[in-house]
């Protein structure tokens, strides 16, 4: 799995638009073959900062969404709304398997 998280700082004065624009993707790219996950956050901290959390199924899916017509729009449109840099970061995530798993056992309480 690869999940990607990053933070957008936007212009207060369009912040309706970027929402829009952020609602737009996130459901087009919901649809798109090995999507898991898209989700923007409005930041708790800042609100003017949106929080971008994605999970894809694979890099190759990841890959095929860069290639969408949404994203060429929402590049497109980004650069009049943001207002500062733009921080990505992207994560390869291993699944544990069930019988990789290790079980802890509570220790035994002690009683006085």
């Amino acid at each position: 799995m690869i999940i990607v998280h990053g933070s957008i700082p936007i212009r207060p004065e369009r912040r309706d638009q970027a929402l829009a624009l952020a609602k737009q993707m996130a459901a087009a790219s919901r649809n798109e073959k090995g999507c898991m996950s898209y989700e923007f956050y409005v930041g708790l901290a800042d609100p003017d900062t949106l929080m971008l959390f994605q999970e894809w199924e694979s890099m190759e899916a990841l890959m095929g969404h860069f290639d969408t017509d949404h994203m060429d729009v929402f590049l497109q449109q980004l650069p009049d709304l943001v207002s500062g840099e733009i921080i990505t970061r992207r994560y390869a995530v291993q699944a544990v398997e069930e019988e990789e798993a290790v079980t802890v056992e509570a220790p035994e309480p002690i009683i006085h």
